[in-house]
């Protein structure tokens, strides 16, 4: 079992950018299909970002592409989110998800999937 620890988040004005990191521990990320969800009040689940297993492949949620970056360290086993230009609709809670399903191309979230515990990202205008 993955456990996943999340940090970073914060409350920021409209425009401003955090940086999420979440550190994996008990298998190696590179060798994971990683991702970033968010949870906003009353809203379901949704996809963030995804960084696939074992290369530099990526892949953005359409609202985020071009503000939002996912990156991971492996000397560190963690990964990271960058946000920037962030606005109001990105308030959420955000979790980290590692899996070791073979097609990273899949949804991460099922059954199977490790989750942090989540950090909360508020942005105000």
């Amino acid at each position: 079992q993955v456990q996943l620890v999340e940090s970073g988040g914060g409350s920021v004005q409209v425009g401003g950018s955090l940086r999420l990191s979440c550190a994996a521990s008990g298998y190696p990320v590179n060798n994971l299909c990683m991702g970033w969800f968010r949870q906003a009040p009353g809203k379901a689940r949704e996809g963030v970002a995804k960084l696939y297993a074992g290369s530099s492949g990526t892949s953005l949620r359409d609202s985020v592409e071009g503000r939002f970056t996912i990156s991971r360290d492996t000397a560190k086993n963690a990964v990271y989110l960058q946000m920037n230009n962030l606005n109001p609709e990105d308030t959420a809670m955000y979790y980290c998800a590692a899996s070791k399903m073979a097609d990273c191309s899949q949804s991460l979230n099922v059954p199977g999937t490790s989750w942090g515990q989540g950090t909360l990202v508020t942005v105000s205008s």
